[in-house]
């Protein structure tokens, strides 16, 4: 790895400091827009089809293309790209505050995905060259993760208490700021640092990636609409399979590939990627569902519904910490598994909310249980994926780490938001068997859009009981849904993650793909 010279014992945490406030900036574009999108839903008369792109927009593009963007850093230099990053992810913000239809906001949102792309995989991989020393480093990794962790609350609230005063434009507008005083901290603390050798740029590997990853979120998305069993979602999940082996085939003979596919023969990175790709999966699905819950069913307003997911924050902060030195004494093994049992809980008392359930009872208790697990699985699962490896596949280790991050989270929404949607449909159409068939149509098309057709049925109050009781039913199922991915995860993390520390590991050289 060439790098600068190391930054002074102090400098480094200021240079962490920075890192973190990047990271922060795209990690709340994750989860910001929720608190919003009943207002888009009415603004934009937007369908849930539509409001998962306008999340997933960001998320797809992000998950996709963030091994690019931790390649582009170890060949152009992290510091560049970092900040090449930040500039354009300012610009797109502009463009999605300016979108008057939903087509417009959804392709701003991607744009910014591009952009998030360039700077995630960045800050990991600055991180790891500026602390050598692994006691460090995996305190550095702990409050990094911990910020990642924070930005779940943190874009709900921030994107609440901004709606509660102005038009929806500026949950995106609110990130300029933000950005210039990331971009003049990073060119003052930050040093450069990149990669000595690469082969030939592969762009093939690129255009895998990205075509698997995204025909797999757009067939989960539109599956509901479709049905499950249609003949284009079962071509589009073959078609899926397809292009994500002849991706694995295509980098695993690379000399230089995207992703080297061989980290994940050693079964700790494996282990780890799984966890933390399954816990933002659960996560990131269960917040697409339970924003619409607080304004739709327990009618709060934007502020409150933000409010409403403090626990994460709070709970997330308090844990991250604590994770690193259970670690130590408890090893790997015990506490990511016992995170994933934790947040599996959680979800199954989230799967009992009802239409009257009180938010300082299940609600609270039910967050608390996810944050708190979610808290134990980040920090010691990424220190797994970057311990395992040598200093000089930083860059590989945190396109892997940000890569499963992000992938999980959108397949989450992607996925929890259809099994909702398979169920709250059929349920709203039956409970308004005795309206005309456009109405029960479009009452089925979104929680919001269910509302306001009830709102003007003769039977308005007795309409929307049914409206919000099929959410609550869909809400259940997406809860079950993140509870068994959590378990599943959670077997998978006591099996093959380590009791302790994992030692860094060298990868064998790759076979070279004959006269390719």
């Amino acid at each position: 790895m060439v790098a600068g010279p190391p930054a002074h014992p102090h400098r480094r945490w200021w240079v962490l400091a920075v890192l973190c406030l990047s990271v922060l900036l795209v990690s709340v574009d994750n989860t910001i827009v929720n608190v919003a999108l009943p207002t888009l839903a009415a603004e934009l008369s937007a369908s849930t089809s539509e409001l998962q792109w306008v999340v997933d927009g960001y998320t797809l593009v992000f998950a996709a293309l963030l091994l690019l963007g931790g390649h582009l850093g170890d060949r152009f230099g992290r510091l560049r790209t970092l900040q090449t990053g930040l500039v354009l992810f300012g610009l797109t913000s502009l463009l999605a505050a300016l979108a008057g239809t939903t087509g417009e906001l959804v392709a701003a949102r991607a744009a910014m995905g591009v952009a998030a792309a360039l700077v995630f995989p960045a800050t990991l991989a600055l991180l790891v060259a500026t602390f050598p020393d692994r006691r460090e480093r995996a305190t550095a990794i702990g409050i990094w993760s911990a910020v990642t962790g924070l930005s779940v609350a943190v874009g709900p609230v921030s994107g609440g208490l901004l709606l509660e005063h102005f038009a929806w434009g500026s949950v995106f507008l609110v990130n300029l700021p933000l950005v210039a005083l990331a971009l003049g901290a990073g060119r003052a603390l930050l040093r450069e640092s990149r990669e000595p050798v690469h082969g030939p740029f592969d762009g093939v590997g690129v255009l895998g990636s990205v075509a698997g990853i995204g025909l797999l979120v757009w067939t989960t998305i539109e599956a509901p609409g479709r049905g499950w069993t249609a003949p284009l979602t079962l071509a589009g999940y073959a078609a899926t399979a397809l292009l994500l082996a002849g991706f694995v085939w295509w980098e695993a003979h690379r000399p230089d590939p995207l992703l080297d596919v061989r980290l994940f023969t050693d079964r700790r990175v494996s282990a780890a990627s799984g966890a933390i790709a399954l816990a933002f999966f659960a996560l990131f699905g269960f917040i697409f569902l339970i924003t619409q819950y607080f304004q739709a069913v327990l009618g709060y307003g934007t502020l409150a519904a933000g409010v409403g997911t403090l626990p994460f924050a709070l709970v997330i902060g308090a844990t991250s910490p604590l994770a690193v030195l259970l670690v130590r004494r408890l090893g790997t093994a015990v506490v990511v598994t016992g995170g994933l049992l934790v947040m599996a809980a959680g979800f199954t008392v989230a799967a009992g909310a009802g239409v009257d359930s009180a938010y300082w009872g299940r609600i609270v208790v039910a967050m608390v249980l996810m944050a708190g697990g979610l808290g134990l699985v980040m920090s010691p699962a990424t220190e797994t994926v970057m311990g395992a490896l040598r200093t000089e596949q930083a860059g590989a280790g945190s396109a892997v780490n940000d890569t499963v991050r992000e992938v999980g989270g959108t397949l989450g929404v992607a996925v929890v938001g259809s099994v909702m949607s398979t169920v709250y449909a059929p349920a709203v159409r039956d409970g308004l068997a005795g309206s005309p068939a456009a109405v029960r149509d479009a009452a089925g098309d979104s929680v919001v859009a269910g509302l306001a057709v009830a709102a003007r049925l003769p039977d308005g109050a007795a309409a929307a009981d049914v409206v919000r009781q099929s959410f609550v039913d869909g809400l259940s199922a997406g809860s079950w849904v993140c509870a068994a991915a959590c378990a599943a995860g959670a077997l998978a993390a006591a099996v093959w993650l380590p009791a302790h520390r994992p030692v860094a590991v060298a990868v064998p050289a790759p076979e070279p793909v004959a006269a390719a």
